[in-house]
């Protein structure tokens, strides 16, 4: 019967959902269209019997009115999910560029001198920034009365003057000594601290990398080869001369300087006029720390070295300013991105 083929369109149309205006489109041709369904039953409405077109009428302008009423909110719900999208934007895009930090240039210094000593097998040792007067000075050959200590404004702590921030990680070397057994190759890199004015060359807070070798027959020129390979790599300079110094916990002890060279009105600046500059200090263990360390110095020898990281980063990257680093300045950190 019509009436019950008009019922079926009605359930048809009440279910259909979409979000493509395409088949929205599609669905208004199919019921509303000149050449639809709705027109091809208005025509075939004409054929029935009279006792049924009232029934049949009104279901006709039902289904009619459900299929325009269909049609208008599938449209309205198109658009109003085309606005929500245009108002956040495409959130299938990829976000905004996310803006990458930089490394330290201290933190890549340190990270180099590290992987240049690995290769030879130093391995790293690291210990605490506040530190007893034993390690700092008493076992590194600097009794409390030693005229050495001079040579170093530390700051200590005021409610235990045998508490202080420490001048040097050459107290990690006596840490490492004192509970591991020679052989001991390696090298404590971390940041110290001297009472000491701020100036373009010279901070209170700063960072060395110290380096210790110990084991049976460990001569000078065994160090000698440590520092030639350390400045190829590190500088890619093959010249270095040893002048002799003093420290306390070495003997001989010596100042290593590299031969920059003089190619450059920069060159000529940084090396006043010589081509050679200074980047280390080094020497022979002194017998007394070792006996401090509980190690036989008539069975071992060894030799250290230490050197300031921001000393090396200034060469490498002719950075004229020690405070550069402290600043925190986006433009100078921004500098360093392409580095590693």
């Amino acid at each position: 019967m019509m009436l019950d083929k008009v019922k079926k369109m009605m359930a048809d149309v009440e279910v259909f959902k979409t979000t493509s205006k395409d088949e929205i489109e599609a669905f208004r041709i199919k019921y509303l269209g000149s050449k639809g369904l709705l027109k091809e039953l208005f025509n075939e409405f004409k054929t029935v019997d009279a006792s049924m077109k009232k029934d049949l009428g009104q279901a006709l302008n039902k289904l009619r009115n459900a299929a325009s009423t269909k049609v208008q909110e599938l449209n309205e719900s198109l658009e109003n999910t085309q606005e929500t999208k245009s108002f956040y934007g495409d959130l299938t895009r990829p976000s905004e560029p996310i803006e990458l930090g930089a490394r330290h240039p201290i933190s890549i210094v340190r990270n180099r001198i590290i992987e240049v000593f690995s290769k030879i097998g130093f391995t790293v040792s690291e210990g605490p920034e506040i530190e007893d007067d034993w390690h700092n000075f008493t076992a590194l050959n600097l009794p409390e009365y030693h005229p050495a200590r001079d040579m170093q404004d530390t700051f200590f702590i005021e409610k235990d003057p045998d508490v202080l921030l420490r001048t040097h990680t050459s107290s990690v070397q006596v840490r490492y000594m004192e509970n591991n057994e020679p052989p001991i190759r390696t090298i404590s890199p971390g940041r110290v601290f001297r009472n000491e004015d701020i100036s373009a060359r010279a901070h209170c807070i700063f960072h060395q990398v110290e380096g210790l070798y110990i084991d049976t027959d460990v001569s000078f020129a065994d160090l000698k080869q440590t520092l030639l390979y350390f400045t190829k790599e590190m500088f890619g300079k093959s010249k270095i001369r040893l002048r002799p110094s003093y420290f306390p916990f070495t003997e001989p002890s010596a100042e290593v300087d590299i031969y920059w060279g003089l190619e450059t009105e920069v060159d000529y600046k940084i090396t006043k006029g010589t081509g050679w500059l200074e980047i280390m200090g080094c020497g022979m263990v002194d017998p007394n720390v070792l006996k401090n360390a509980n190690i036989d110095p008539e069975k071992y020898t060894g030799y250290a070295f230490g050197m300031g990281i921001e000393r090396i980063a200034m060469l490498l990257y002719q950075i004229p300013d020690i405070r550069m680093f402290y600043e925190n300045d986006v433009r100078f950190l921004e500098q360093f991105k392409s580095i590693i």
